[in-house]
């Protein structure tokens, strides 16, 4: 039999220095940044170790099931073969990029920043922004409420996969959408598990998301539509939705630019010079920039988002979605051990004991059908409706 490897004993000495060196480098921060002294977890079961609480999250998301999926969940163009377009995975690395710069010249933590956007966007489902409005309609439909991809993050994380993150983290990441309105955004503190409990609670209810209770996660947050911006327009001219540049709204284009490069600059430098996380604790744009990016989006609402050449299957995916949560439904009714829903899913070991025995059918259903890439979700449905082929030997 062969023996376990033995663990080499930890040096104290190392984690106190390090720990050390690392309160020296949160010393530089800006006096309203988030510290590791700050972090709060709800469970606390295994110490902290050589990481900042806020890096160990960050790594903690990598190794989730749930971020392993992002490599193949589309952002906007969820019908399109090219494979120059944004999959999500490469969304939420700018966003990360994106955020940890802006992060790094404002003086604010870059190991939280980077874990609030790593996480950020796990709770997207198949088939972008459409996908979570059929999926919404059905979990109505089944009593469980509606579907939002933010609170499905924090679902995610904090009970399918139980991550045990930081509250600081978890509450940037269902705090990082509804940007679209914001030109300053102060933090807005949380105090404690039950008071973030009950703002998941308020989102999923349908209650617009309060502020992030850190300067990090407002700063994610802005980043989310840095990183996506202009990045929409440069598929949309990859794909042949739109031609060029001026075809964008002309004071957009004079304050933002024309390119993805350009916005990404002036948005980022804009911030810069206009937030304050020294005293007053705000981030924010100008306000000439953003009335350019309020003109910007409705811009690509119209002439990307709802592109007809972008809309015209969603009568076939709505009914995909249908057709799979019935199918889910009735392999739960049925205790059907074989299908996918248990052997990719409720048996598949790495959800937590306790979702499993507090989920209702519907919300096992609605959370697994959540974590499925677009590809996965289009291989389950087909099996839902075509036939399978018997193999046999046949007189």
């Amino acid at each position: 039999m062969k023996k376990p490897a033995r663990t080499r004993a930890r040096d104290p000495r190392l984690a106190s220095a390090i720990s050390a060196l690392a309160g020296k480098r949160e010393a530089l921060l800006s006096p309203l940044a988030t510290t590791s002294a700050d972090a709060v977890r709800r469970h606390k079961r295994v110490p902290e170790d050589i990481r900042t609480p806020y890096s160990r999250d960050a790594d903690r998301i990598i190794h989730t099931r749930a971020y392993t999926r992002y490599i193949d969940k589309t952002q906007v163009f969820y019908l399109v073969e090219n494979d120059h377009i944004t999959h999500r995975v490469i969304h939420v690395q700018l966003v990360s990029k994106i955020a940890r710069t802006i992060g790094r010249c404002l003086r604010l933590n870059e190991d939280l920043i980077e874990a609030i956007a790593l996480g950020h966007d796990i709770g997207h489902i198949p088939y972008g922004h459409f996908g979570e409005t059929c999926l919404s309609a059905l979990c109505e439909q089944y009593g469980i409420g509606k579907f939002f991809h933010n609170v499905q993050s924090v679902r995610f994380l904090d009970q399918i996969e139980d991550c045990d993150l930081t509250l600081q983290v978890l509450d940037g990441i269902l705090c990082h959408n509804g940007e679209a309105d914001d030109v300053r955004i102060a933090a807005e503190p949380c105090a404690s598990w039950a008071a973030f409990d009950k703002k998941v609670q308020d989102n999923a209810d349908g209650k617009r998301s309060r502020s992030p209770m850190t300067l990090e996660g407002c700063v994610v947050k802005f980043a989310d539509t840095i990183a996506y911006i202009g990045r929409d327009l440069q598929d949309a001219r990859d794909v042949g939705l739109i031609d060029d540049a001026t075809q964008i709204p002309e004071n957009s284009r004079e304050v933002l630019g024309g390119t993805n490069r350009e916005i990404i600059n002036t948005l980022i430098y804009d911030l810069l010079e206009n937030s304050d996380t020294e005293e007053a604790g705000f981030i924010s744009y100008s306000r000439d920039v953003e009335s350019a990016l309020i003109g910007l989006r409705t811009f690509s609402r119209e002439h990307i988002y709802d592109n007809p050449t972008l809309t015209s299957e969603r009568g076939k995916i709505e009914r995909m979605y249908a057709t799979l949560f019935g199918s889910c439904l009735e392999s739960l009714s049925k205790k059907d051990t074989a299908t996918k829903i248990y052997t990719d899913f409720i048996d598949s070991g790495w959800t937590s004991a306790h979702y499993l025995e507090s989920a209702t059918p519907s919300e096992l259903v609605r959370d697994f059908i959540a974590g499925m890439t677009d590809r996965y979700f289009a291989k389950r449905y087909e099996e839902c409706v075509i036939p399978r082929r018997v193999v046999g030997k046949f007189r």
